[in-house]
């Protein structure tokens, strides 16, 4: 599908990526620009035929694709590189979790020649480094590719996706991260204030609570330990919508302390019956499984 391909940034999604299209045979030549020692070492270890660049420089000029999986932080220290190496041949992609922030940069950062079409593979896990990158972590998951003018491209990097197995939608960003702001950011944010809440127990009680976690906070633990960086990028370039959906969180938050104070038992059995009706309707989706206690084996 391409001739000389190039991932820079290979953790989990860059390395789950990159077995991907290794085992795929999507391009003659594969690339990674990866900056962390210890994730190099383990890269070389997934194929001998990977070339590792030590910078990006003059060897990216006839790259056709471009995958950008770093932290978005990282996208305007990569842009003047891009912008003085590759050609207007070249299709650039991100796999960032925020899209108007990344539209902004583009169209201020990158020169106007350069194609990048954003994307946002929706997969991953808690877990960071190549040691976990999986050839299967597409396999039967959303693909958001935003819309562009483009459609030549576009048409050729869902064809990149559907090929590794991903299922596509097509967005605008604002639609984009408006939607994720609470089917994904607000959930990640709501584990690591619990967390932080249960810490905070821990401290004032003296006792040591952590070692009788029940399932729900082991639960939202493994949605807590997810990289830092990433998640600190993704709630301040989503700002306006996360601020939005943290104060509706709050506002319902607030219902449920009345009810409780109340003893309101119509109210909150009927919360608690639609709940069930929410997870239902995700099993039915398949964007989760029915089996008990999440799918875990508690042997």
């Amino acid at each position: 599908m391409f001739d000389k391909l190039l991932i820079i940034g290979c953790g989990l999604i860059g390395s789950s990526l990159l077995r991907a299209t290794i085992n795929k045979k999507l391009s003659k030549k594969i690339l990674v620009y990866e900056k962390s020692k210890k994730y190099k070492k383990q890269i070389k270890k997934i194929s001998s035929k990977i070339i590792l660049l030590e910078k990006l420089d003059e060897n990216i000029a006839d790259v056709d694709f471009v995958i950008l999986s770093t932290p978005m932080s990282v996208y305007e220290k990569i842009i003047p590189s891009l912008n003085k190496y590759l050609s207007s041949k070249t299709l650039i992609t991100d796999i960032g979790s925020t899209k108007e922030n990344v539209s902004k940069i583009k169209k201020t950062k990158l020169k106007k020649t350069l194609k990048w079409i954003m994307s946002h593979p929706i997969a991953g896990s808690e877990v960071s480094g190549p040691q976990y990158g999986s050839k299967n972590l597409f396999l039967n998951k959303w693909c958001i590719i935003l819309n562009d003018k483009d459609k030549s491209n576009q048409k050729k990097l869902t064809r990149f996706w559907v090929k590794i197995g991903s299922k596509i939608i097509t967005m605008e960003p604002n639609q984009h991260d408006k939607i994720f702001s609470m089917t994904s950011h607000l959930p990640h944010l709501i584990a690591y204030n619990l967390i932080k809440t249960a810490l905070d127990f821990q401290k004032k009680y003296g006792k040591n609570i952590i070692q009788f976690s029940a399932g729900g906070l082991r639960d939202f633990s493994r949605t807590a330990a997810s990289n830092e960086i990433m998640w600190r990028d993704i709630f301040f370039n989503n700002k306006k919508n996360m601020v939005q959906v943290i104060d509706l969180f709050i506002r319902n938050l607030k219902e449920f302390k009345t009810n409780i104070i109340k003893s309101q038992n119509s109210k909150i059995l009927k919360k608690l019956k639609n709940s069930k009706k929410v997870r239902r309707q995700i099993i039915e989706l398949k964007q989760d499984i029915s089996k008990p206690d999440f799918g875990r084996d508690n042997n």
